[in-house]
């Protein structure tokens, strides 16, 4: 299984981008799904994240700025930014807990739970 994001680019203060990222391979179901970001010298810091049952929660910095949302039959998340700002400017991640086919027969179906990451996506916001 793996995770595509796309979305990446460079916006002025004050503008709107939309990040998406999509799972795919052999997977039976997902549970939450979320943003992460990293900036140059600072760690990885949960963005935003939603529930299978669309439950979401956010970090204080990007709340009433940022909105996540799922396609759930797509096994798709996506996080629109608005207002951005220069602190923004960061690499995202996404990542998802994916429940993984590993096998079936007649009688069986085995599957795993995969902590999934995508690849960074950089957002770049100007002053």
């Amino acid at each position: 299984v793996q995770l595509q994001a796309s979305g990446e680019g460079l916006v002025q203060t004050g503008g709107s981008l939309r990040l998406s990222c999509v799972a795919s391979g052999r997977i039976l179901s997902i549970g939450d799904m979320g943003w992460y970001r990293q900036a140059p010298e600072r760690e990885r810091e949960l963005v935003a994240s939603i529930t299978s049952g669309d439950v979401t929660k956010y970090s204080d910095s990007v709340k009433g700025r940022f909105t996540i949302s799922r396609d759930n039959v797509k096994n798709t998340v996506h996080l629109e930014m608005n207002s951005l700002t220069p602190e923004d400017t960061s690499v995202y991640y996404c990542n998802a807990d994916i429940h993984r086919i590993d096998g079936e027969d007649d009688v069986t179906l085995r599957w795993s739970s995969v902590d999934a990451w995508g690849k960074g996506t950089q957002v770049t916001v100007s002053s």
